[in-house]
C-alpha cells in the first residue's frame, strides 16, 4: 500500500468543488480510499509487504493513521481511512511512523509495492448513514462477517435527485418489512470519475449472502420487485465487486 503522502492539489480542487460533503456530520462520514490494482500472481507478495508495514506500525505504536483493508476477488486491494474534513488530506498520514523509525527504514517498507501493482490511486467515499439500513447500529467490521458484496449503482448526469429518491424508497421498504438484509450506502466523492452509490452487504461467505438475498426477496415480495424495476430505470449501470475485509492487514492504533 503506497499511499500518496501529499494531497495538496487534491485539497485545493476539493475545496473548490460543490461536493455534497465538506466535513463529517451526523449523517455522513468521509473516507479516503487508497486502491491498488495488483498484478496477476503478485497478491501474496503484496500482502507480505502490507504485513511488513503493519508490523512496523505496531512496533512503533504509530499514531495519526488507521485503515481498514479490503481485498477484492478481482485483484484490487482497497484501504479505507476515516477523515473528518478535507484539510486532513494535506497531512502526511505516515509522518509519525516516519519520524519514529527514520526516513531510510521507512522508505524501504514501500519498495516491494513497486513490483506488485499496475496502478494505484486515491479518492473519497462518503458513508451515507441516513440512507443506509443498519437498524442495530452502524458497523463496518462486524465480527465473523468479513465477506463483502459491493454493488455499484452508477448515476447518469441529472439523475441524482431521482437516485436519492430510490435510496429513500428502498430503506423505507426494508424498514416497513423489518428486513434482516442490512446494508451500508456510500456515495462517490472527489477523485472518482463517475457518480455512484455503492451498497455494501456483509456476510460470513458468499453462500450466506445469497441465502439472505433469497429470503429478503421473498419478504419484500411484489413491492420489492416493483422497486427493483424502478431502480433499473434510474441507474445507468450496476456493477458487483466481491471480496473480504482483511483484519490481518488492517491497522488501528489499538491493535
Amino acid at each position: 500500500m503506497k499511499l500518496l503522502r501529499s494531497f495538496s492539489i487534491l485539497l485545493t480542487l476539493a475545496l473548490c468543488s460543490t461536493s455534497l460533503l465538506t466535513a463529517q456530520s451526523d449523517n455522513y462520514q468521509m473516507y479516503v480510499v487508497h486502491e491498488d490494482h495488483v498484478k496477476d500472481g503478485m497478491m501474496d507478495k503484496h500482502i507480505e509487504a502490507d504485513k511488513a508495514l503493519l508490523k512496523a506500525a505496531k512496533e512503533h505504536n504509530m499514531e495519526g493513521m488507521e485503515w481498514l483493508a479490503f481485498q477484492a476477488d478481482d485483484n484490487r486491494v482497497m484501504y479505507l481511512t476515516e477523515i473528518d474534513n478535507f484539510a486532513e488530506l494535506d497531512k502526511n498520514p505516515f509522518q509519525d511512523l516516519q519520524e519514529k523509525m527514520g526516513e531510510e527504514a521507512f522508505e524501504k517498507l514501500f519498495e516491494p509495492f513497486a513490483e506488485t501493482f499496475t496502478k494505484h490511486g486515491d479518492y473519497i467515499l462518503n458513508l451515507d448513514k441516513e440512507h443506509s439500513y443498519m437498524p442495530e447500529g452502524m458497523d463496518q467490521s462486524m465480527e465473523g462477517m468479513n465477506y463483502r458484496e459491493l454493488v455499484f449503482y452508477h448515476i447518469p448526469p441529472g439523475k441524482m435527485d431521482k437516485a436519492v429518491e430510490m435510496a429513500k424508497a428502498a430503506k423505507k421498504l426494508y424498514e416497513d418489512k423489518d428486513s434482516k438484509a442490512y446494508y451500508r450506502l456510500y456515495r462517490s466523492g472527489f477523485g472518482t470519475m463517475d457518480s455512484y452509490f455503492m451498497v455494501a452487504v456483509s456476510g460470513k461467505d458468499a453462500a450466506s449472502v445469497e441465502s439472505m438475498r433469497k429470503e429478503n426477496g421473498e419478504l419484500l415480495g411484489e413491492e420489492g420487485e416493483k422497486l427493483s424495476s424502478e431502480i433499473q430505470k434510474v441507474f445507468s449501470k450496476r456493477e458487483v465487486v466481491t471480496g473480504h475485509v482483511k483484519p490481518e492487514i488492517s491497522y488501528t492504533s489499538e491493535n
